[in-house]
């Protein structure tokens, strides 16, 4: 399975980083290919360290103002243009897709790839991780526009959201294997 995660390239205290490594390592183990922004910084790369110590495969998906801090032992990378084709190349060739904590650029992608979505432009599963309660405001925002009529999907058929990574990837196994 192709996994997108979303997630910062900013070097950040191991309430994030330690979910995230074991996360990397859990992809990497089962045997999955992260599809990921490419960065060798932060989160980035700490996830993607235990996803090629694990025996994984990495795909990275920079874009050109980024391209000095793309992972330079990638098995794939590619350099976007802009922004908005970066995107689109990681909706492309993901079959699922996880947010993890980060900031501006993240929340952006998230919203992006759960609009697409609710119009139904891809159906690719799409997990909230919400490692150390970091999203709590977003998922409460997100139930609030569900009960008060403001998304014509139900909420749960666009998102799920999980505590830890172990149950996030065993909800993608489910949705894409099962």
């Amino acid at each position: 399975m192709n996994i997108c995660v979303f997630l910062s390239a900013a070097d950040l205290d191991a309430r994030y980083t330690n979910p995230a490594r074991v996360f990397g390592e859990l992809i990497g183990k089962a045997g999955h290919t992260l599809v990921w922004g490419g960065s060798d910084m932060g989160l980035m790369k700490v996830v993607a360290d235990e996803v090629r110590a694990a025996g994984g495969r990495l795909v990275g998906i920079s874009v050109e103002i980024l391209a000095d801090v793309a992972r330079e032992d990638a098995d794939e990378m590619v350099i976007a243009a802009n922004l908005a084709e970066r995107k689109a190349l990681l909706l492309a060739r993901a079959d699922a897709i996880v947010v993890l904590a980060g900031g501006l650029g993240t929340l952006d992608e998230a919203t992006e790839i759960l609009e697409l979505k609710k119009h139904a432009l891809h159906a690719k599963p799409v997990v909230l991780l919400n490692t150390d309660g970091f999203y709590d405001g977003l998922t409460a925002q997100l139930r609030r526009m569900d009960a008060d009529g403001f998304l014509p999907v139900p909420l749960d058929d666009l998102l799920h959201v999980s505590a830890d990574g172990a149950d996030a990837l065993a909800y993608l196994d489910a949705a894409v294997n099962g």
